[in-house]
């Protein structure tokens, strides 16, 4: 954590937490299991996308039930990453990118497709727009259309703008930009517009069972 910038761990369930900041970010640096959970509590306050919050049993704090089932689902598949609550809106990935300090090609953009008709998930560089053409061949569709919004949440339960590699209802055909592996670190949404957690290229191939292409 650079300085200036202020974080604590919320108690989101039995083995489950979510790092939540309260200072603006000038960089995160990936952090481990074992965080500190010294720090004022963050108050309660709305949703990012206009659902429900979950508080926590020890009460006071809210976090956001898709940030919860992702960071569970993290927890689950023994990924070391933890999500992270950001205190400002990441709606894009230069968004992202800029709270965080980093590149926004390390950024793994979610974004749902549909492939002649089924939902699948395309986790992109963030520093280029997805080739339709080039997807649909590497997914062997004939057909890649962008679903609407009502159609991206029944897939994964989450907004557009807060696409996580996983924590959905069910499995998605999953395919992952082979740009990611120019970075160490990759940042994934974890359910909302607000939340984020740091991996890997190997790591989102694993947890995904992603098809690694080129997007572009």
């Amino acid at each position: 954590m650079t300085t200036g910038t202020a974080c604590r761990a919320v108690v989101a369930g039995p083995g489950v937490r979510v790092r939540r900041t309260f200072a603006k970010l000038g960089g995160i640096v990936p952090r481990r299991r074992g965080l500190d959970r010294s720090g004022p509590r963050a108050r309660a306050g709305a949703d990012h996308d206009g659902g429900p919050r979950r508080t926590t049993p020890a009460g006071g704090v809210a976090v956001h039930r898709n940030a919860v089932a992702v960071a569970r689902a993290l927890r689950e598949a023994g990924a070391e990453g933890e999500v992270v609550e950001l205190a400002a809106s990441t709606r894009t990935a230069g968004r992202t990118a800029q709270a965080l300090g980093c590149p926004a090609g390390a950024v793994a953009s979610g974004q749902v497709f549909l492939a002649d008709g089924e939902p699948v998930l395309v986790l992109a560089s963030g520093d280029h727009r997805v080739d339709v053409e080039a997807t649909a061949a590497a997914l062997g569709a004939t057909e890649l259309t962008r679903p609407k919004a009502p159609q991206v949440r029944a897939a994964t339960g989450q907004p557009v703008a807060g696409v996580s590699p996983l924590g959905h209802p069910r499995r998605l055909r999953t395919v992952i930009d082979v740009d990611l592996l120019r970075y160490d670190v990759v940042w994934a949404a974890a359910g909302t517009p607000q939340a984020v957690f740091p991996t890997s290229f190997a790591e989102l191939v694993r947890l995904c069972d992603a098809e690694p292409v080129r997007l572009t």
